[in-house]
């Protein structure tokens, strides 16, 4: 380990929850929790005032709504947080070129290989403008923590929420952990701390002295290892710059068990589709297609298929998860879908078989049409029914009315849509409801939470603190 604090951990503060307050001025200091509103939905964030009530991430969205139902319940903007996500990373990159990204909202970053930091006092001045050049670029507020060592940073940022500065001095790690729950220390979850407990050892100290051949015994050769060398504090992994990408996938949860095998299959399709838009904005692709699928009574399933050669193509990833599914039995209903991509590349090598099927597919598709046309009624097309009726307006995302301009949807039901008309710079709005078909009201971007030009970023043209 080094001799100085010169690793850098940043957690951004209530991240989701945080930039919805900002965004929304209606709901600053309010509780505020963000997530899948569905009956199996799960708290992905919830604000500082909503954890005063004992919610928190991953808690179901039902019980959170039991605690707190007084709370504003968002879905998530995630475009919104990757956003502010790229322009915090920046101001990390201005520190170092070391910079190693844990999730949108959390990074480490190695001081001393950018030339920030050399000792305390640099560490200090370069975590303290870090958090003044955040607040001004985002509107938000990040906790940072500084050690000499990725673990201890880690802990150090968790004691500095919420926005704040910790700082572990080498030499203080033993006695700072000693008496600390066994759970603070990375891979120590509910499982293997219940085994701890059970075997006496609850607190950092008494991993220690139980020493590493108890560990092992009670943990198993690899775990019990790593264990006793974090409780001594010993943490030489380095901050990696670039974390390899195994796999691109997505998910969903419905709310109510789907029975219909067509309805199955349009969904797998339409997750095959966001799976190649996720591949493709991370410029990948790959050769192994993954189904998942969770059936009505919690059993998961996957099935895989590897295809000759890498592939971003949307038809060849539909038509391989749509075999997939041919080989798996829905019958009783399904309560997830995922469809996946791994085996990454960073180049594509068409499938061509698996092309030529969907191809033919839809050439046999188009022939049956014109054999077959649809019936005059003078009715709207079904196609144009669905889209009306499923028009859907989910809570907390944008809209702009061409008489009132920007807002966002507090709720919608029963045909109709309630909307608070305020920005991020304007004082709390006024509410007003529309029909969920009302021409005048649209979808739209969200707005930036700190309006500026580029030039004007603090952190992002200046010079980083230099050795004098």
């Amino acid at each position: 380990m080094r001799n100085a604090p010169t690793i850098l951990h940043l957690d951004m503060d209530a991240f989701f929850a945080s930039a919805e307050q900002a965004s929304k001025p209606s709901l600053r200091g309010k509780a505020v929790v963000v997530g899948g509103l569905g009956m199996r939905g799960v708290v992905a964030t919830a604000s500082y005032e909503a954890r005063v009530f004992g919610v928190h991430s991953a808690m179901p969205m039902a019980q959170a709504r039991r605690l707190a139902p007084n709370a504003a319940y968002l879905v998530p903007r995630f475009g919104l947080y990757r956003e502010i996500s790229e322009q915090v990373m920046g101001l990390l990159r201005t520190l170092s070129p070391l910079v190693e990204p844990l999730s949108l909202d959390e990074a480490f970053v190695d001081l001393e290989a950018g030339g920030t930091a050399w000792d305390e006092a640099s560490a200090r001045l370069a975590g303290g403008k870090l958090r003044a050049d955040i607040r001004a670029v985002t509107g938000l507020t990040g906790s940072v923590g500084l050690a000499a060592s990725k673990m201890l940073a880690k802990i150090a940022s968790e004691q500095a929420k919420p926005d704040g500065l910790v700082v572990i001095e080498p030499g203080t790690e033993r006695a700072l952990l000693g008496p600390m729950p066994v759970r603070t220390l990375p891979g120590v979850g509910p499982a293997t701390g219940d085994h701890l407990r059970r075997g006496g050892i609850t607190t950092v100290d008494e991993i220690a002295e139980a020493g590493e051949d108890e560990l092992v015994r009670l943990l198993g050769k690899a775990h019990g290892h790593a264990l006793y060398a974090m409780a001594l504090a010993r943490d030489e992994r380095p901050v990696v710059a670039e974390r390899e990408t195994k796999s691109v996938s997505v998910e969903d949860t419905y709310d109510v068990d789907i029975h219909d095998r067509v309805r199955v299959g349009l969904e797998v399709q339409r997750l095959a589709d966001r799976c190649v838009e996720r591949l493709r904005r991370a410029g990948l692709s790959g050769r192994t297609i993954v189904l998942k699928v969770r059936r009505y009574d919690f059993s998961t399933l996957t099935r895989s298929e590897t295809l000759r050669g890498p592939t971003d193509d949307p038809a060849v990833v539909r038509e391989a998860a749509g075999r997939l599914l041919d080989a798996v039995d829905t019958t009783g209903g399904v309560r997830l879908l995922g469809v996946g991509v791994s085996g990454l590349a960073d180049y594509t090598q068409e499938d061509l078989f698996a092309q030529a099927q969907a191809q033919a597919r839809e050439a046999v598709e188009q022939a049956a049409a014109l054999e077959h046309p649809a019936v005059e009624t003078g009715e709207e097309p079904a196609a144009e029914q669905v889209t009306a009726a499923e028009r859907r307006w989910p809570a907390g995302h944008d809209v702009r009315h061409a008489e009132y301009g920007h807002g966002w949807v507090q709720g919608s039901g029963l045909g109709r849509v309630t909307v608070r008309f305020e920005t991020p710079d304007s004082p709390p709005g006024r509410v007003r409801t529309f029909r969920t078909d009302d021409g005048a009201l649209e979808p739209a971007d969200p707005l930036p939470l700190v309006p500026r030009r580029p030039e004007e970023a603090p952190g992002v043209s200046a010079g980083a603190p230099g050795r004098t």
